[in-house]
């Protein structure tokens, strides 16, 4: 079992894996496959949503004069004391040995007991507060998590307390899978029912937004950087044929990933989940080659880090580490790692792949460099603001950028889309029951 912060997204398919290159790049909005409404009589059908999204309209085109913006993080521990309880709170319900807990609490106590993700939330909020402020926004950013203090409970008693009765969301995760949307949203319930604030706050959610320019730029820009700097530290390095990009994402069960979106876009074992990531993967190595007017396609592939089930549940793969391994055999001498998956350098990022991935790299006798997560970008930072945007002042759908052709994706998400297959549907907001 592996570290469990999720703050970016995670997973992929081997089925879906696949090296290559993609088509010239473009962030105009692209067209969205037919999405059927649901089949019901009542009109308000998305519960605790503003007046704009109960119908369940798959885009909300409405402009809707928020109060304030609810940021939620997935938390992490603040010192040793802290490490078991927020295991506990992560693994809930699942059955998880305390002697597994503990394997996952060393990576923790080797920071002493501190989760970076806490402090990167931190700086977020702060980047988000400076934006807004530099655009005479005027929308306060209350930050709640999942797992930790402060948790959403407390953030939303907080938005009741001040006033505020409007909240739009950004979930700290970019694709669409349980763990990295629908749980968000449960949990986005579960605050409303703790406090005894359901009908008297509202809390819509923005698209995920895995192929915004926002999200996507950092990447293209990190890849780009690590090519030229392999060129520069490699001696006669062949980029075509002895260096592999690896974009790294979190891996989750496969049963989860194949009810990932919504069912209607067939989108195979892998879900909307493997899909999305591969199609950003291929908008960034398209990009990376046009700007530095790379002639040949160089290779790379969709990989998956920090499993964390038992070995007879089937997750997605294959494993990065195994990946690297197998690098020399193939003529590669140098490797890119990208966390494609994830929006900050959290625990995750610095042990499996800056510890045990770049370990693996290092026996294997290759040159390694990991490209950076979005963090506080100034593209990215603004890029959540133009989400918040969107939908504060009802932006159409074909206005809004999108760098893949599978978005822009949905501000209201599908009946039945991101089931957890062990648990079922719960109640969750910002989304068509079930």
């Amino acid at each position: 079992m592996k570290s469990t912060e999720q703050s970016g997204g995670c997973g992929g398919n081997c089925a879906c894996s696949r090296e290559g290159s993609a088509e010239a790049v473009t962030i105009e909005a692209a067209p969205v496959a037919a999405v059927p409404e649901a089949a019901t009589p009542d009109a308000n059908i998305v519960p605790g949503a503003t007046e704009a999204a109960r119908s369940g309209a798959p885009f909300v085109e409405t402009a809707v004069d928020y109060d304030a913006i609810l940021l939620a993080g997935f938390g992490g521990p603040e010192g040793q004391d802290d490490v078991i309880p927020f295991l506990r709170n992560v693994t809930r319900g699942r059955g998880i040995p305390e002697e597994r807990l503990e394997e996952v609490a060393v990576h923790y106590r080797h920071h002493g007991g501190v989760s970076p993700i806490n402090d990167q939330n931190r700086e977020l909020k702060a980047a988000l507060e400076a934006e807004l402020a530099s655009r005479g926004i005027d929308l306060p950013v209350i930050w709640g998590n999942r797992n930790w203090d402060p948790y959403l409970r407390d953030a939303v008693q907080e938005a009741h307390d001040r006033g505020y009765r409007k909240l739009i969301a950004i979930a700290t995760s970019a694709y669409s899978s349980f763990s990295s949307c629908r749980q968000y949203r449960e949990d986005f319930a579960i605050a409303l029912d703790e406090t005894g604030l359901e009908g008297k706050i509202e809390i819509d959610k923005v698209r995920q937004f895995f192929d915004h320019p926002g999200f996507v730029t950092p990447f293209i820009e990190g890849v780009g950087d690590a090519l030229a700097k392999i060129v520069q530290d490699v001696r006669d390095i062949d980029l075509a044929t002895e260096v592999k990009i690896l974009f790294a994402t979190h891996s989750i069960p496969s049963t989860d990933a194949v009810r990932s979106g919504p069912a209607e876009r067939n989108f195979g074992e892998g879900g909307a989940y493997a899909a999305q990531h591969l199609a950003v993967a291929e908008v960034v190595m398209a990009a990376v080659q046009q700007e530095l007017a790379i002639d040949q396609n160089v290779p790379w592939e969709l990989v998956y880090q920090s499993r964390s089930g038992p070995p007879s549940m089937p997750w997605l793969e294959p494993d990065i580490n195994d990946v690297i391994e197998e690098l020399p055999a193939t003529g590669t001498r140098a490797v890119v790692i990208v966390p494609l998956g994830f929006m900050s350098d959290h625990m995750e990022v610095l042990w499996d792949l800056d510890n045990e991935a770049t370990e693996s790299a290092t026996d294997a006798g290759l040159y390694s460099l990991r490209v950076p997560t979005p963090g506080t970008h100034h593209e990215f930072v603004k890029g959540l603001v133009d989400l918040v945007l969107e939908r504060r002042d009802g932006v159409p759908v074909s206005e809004r950028p999108a760098m893949t052709d599978l978005g822009p994706w949905y501000d209201v998400c599908r009946p039945g889309c991101c089931e957890n297959v062990r648990a079922g549907f719960k109640p969750a907001l910002a989304g068509i029951a079930p």
